[in-house]
C-alpha cells in the first residue's frame, strides 16, 4: 500500500517537474545513435538497489530507441569511484555510459583526497534521471512532535543528541552536517555499518535521529516507528502531506534531494549528448518506467545537459562547503 501510495504522487510530481505527459513507448523511424556499436551502461554500486534498478529501467526501452543493445554492468567499490574511473577513460563514442548520483558527483570530490576521477571536468553530463526526496527522521521517544520542537530540544542539549549514517562520507553523512551548519545546533555524528544498520538503530531508539531518502523510511513513518519532521523536496508529498519541506522551515540548502543522472566520457560531442538526453527524456514519458521509477520512491526528471552539467558544479560546491565546516576528510 505505501509503495502504491509514493507510485501515485511520483507521477503527479512528474507533472510538477515540467515534464511532458506520459505517452506509450514507441521506437523511432530511426536510431537517435544513427547505428551505434552496443551501450554498456555501468552502475557505481551493487545490483538489487535504487541505483541498480533506474539503469535496468532505463535500459530496455532505451535500447528500443536507440536501435542498439543495452547492457547494465555493476562495478561497486570505493564509494563509486572504481566504476565512475571506468567511464571517465572510456572513448566518448557513446558505447560506455555511467549512472551518476549525488555521491559520487557530489560527496566524493568533497570529502576524498584522491579520486581516480575528476567528477566536472572528466564526463559529458547527458541528463538528470531521477530524484528522490529526504526525509528527517526521529524515534518516537524523543519529545518532538515538529521541527521546531526538535531544534529546540537539541539546542537546550548541546552535544547530547546524535544522529545515525550509513557511514563516514555518505549522503545521510553530509546531510547530518549540513542542518548542523544551517540551523545553528549540535549533534553527534553515529556512523553505522550501511543504511539497513543505520535505520535499525534509530529504530530501536539507541539512536534517535536519521537522514534518510523517504522511500526506505515511509513505511516506519505510517506505522508511527519513526515521526517525519522535514522533507527536502519542491513541495510537501502527497504522502506526508503534514510534513514541511526545508524550504518552509527557511532551510533552502537543506532543500536539495538526492539524485541519479546519466554522463559519458568527456569530449562526447555535444550533439550525440543531446540525442541522448532526448532518448532518455522518451522513456521518461512511458507510463510502464514511471510506475516501476514510482515503486523506487524515484521521481523521473530528464533536464537538458547543460541544466546536468550546472547541478553537479552546484553540489560539488555545497558538498565542499560540508566538508569544511564538518572537517571530512577520508583517504
Amino acid at each position: 500500500m505505501q509503495r502504491r501510495k509514493l507510485l501515485i504522487s511520483t507521477a503527479a510530481a512528474a507533472a510538477c517537474l515540467g515534464r511532458a505527459h506520459a505517452q506509450p513507448l514507441t521506437p523511432p523511424a530511426s536510431s537517435p545513435a544513427g547505428g551505434a556499436r552496443p551501450v554498456r551502461l555501468l552502475v557505481p554500486f551493487a545490483a538489487g538497489g535504487a541505483t541498480d534498478i533506474t539503469a535496468r529501467t532505463l535500459a530496455g526501452p532505451l535500447a528500443l530507441l536507440l536501435g542498439v543493445p543495452v547492457t547494465v554492468e555493476n562495478r561497486p567499490g570505493a564509494a563509486g569511484a572504481t566504476c565512475m574511473a571506468e567511464v571517465a577513460a572510456a572513448a566518448p563514442d557513446g558505447s560506455t555510459l555511467g549512472v551518476a548520483t549525488l555521491s559520487t558527483h557530489g560527496v566524493n570530490p568533497a570529502v576524498y583526497k584522491q579520486l581516480p576521477y575528476h567528477a566536472l571536468d572528466g564526463f559529458t553530463p547527458i541528463t538528470e534521471i531521477v530524484k528522490a526526496p529526504g526525509v528527517l527522521v526521529v524515534h518516537p521517544s524523543l519529545p518532538a512532535q515538529d521541527f521546531a520542537q526538535f531544534i529546540q530540544h537539541v539546542k537546550a542539549r548541546p552535544d547530547q543528541l546524535a544522529y545515525a549514517s550509513p557511514g563516514n562520507g555518505t549522503i545521510g553523512h553530509m546531510w547530518g552536517e549540513l542542518l548542523k551548519s544551517s540551523a545553528n545546533v549540535r549533534l553527534n555524528h553515529v556512523p553505522q555499518a550501511g543504511a539497513a544498520a543505520a535505520l535499525a538503530e534509530v529504530l530501536a531508539g539507541r539512536v534517535p535521529v536519521y537522514f534518510d531518502q523517504v522511500a526506505s523510511s515511509l513505511p516506519h513513518i505510517q506505522a508511527a516507528r519513526l515521526r517525519a519532521l522535514a522533507v527536502s523536496w519542491n513541495q510537501r508529498l502527497a504522502v506526508l502531506p503534514e510534513v514541511p519541506t526545508y524550504a518552509e522551515l527557511s532551510l533552502f540548502s537543506n532543500n536539495d534531494p538526492s539524485w541519479f543522472g546519466l554522463v559519458a566520457p568527456a569530449r562526447m560531442p555535444s550533439a550525440a549528448a543531446r540525442r541522448l538526453r532526448d532518448a532518455v527524456a522518451t522513456v521518461l514519458r512511458d507510463p510502464g518506467v514511471l510506475a516501476r521509477l514510482g515503486e523506487q520512491g524515484l521521481f523521473a526528471s530528464g533536464s537538458l545537459p547543460d541544466e546536468f552539467a550546472a547541478q553537479i558544479r552546484k553540489e560539488v560546491e555545497k558538498m565542499r562547503r560540508v566538508s569544511r565546516f564538518a572537517r571530512i576528510t577520508l583517504d
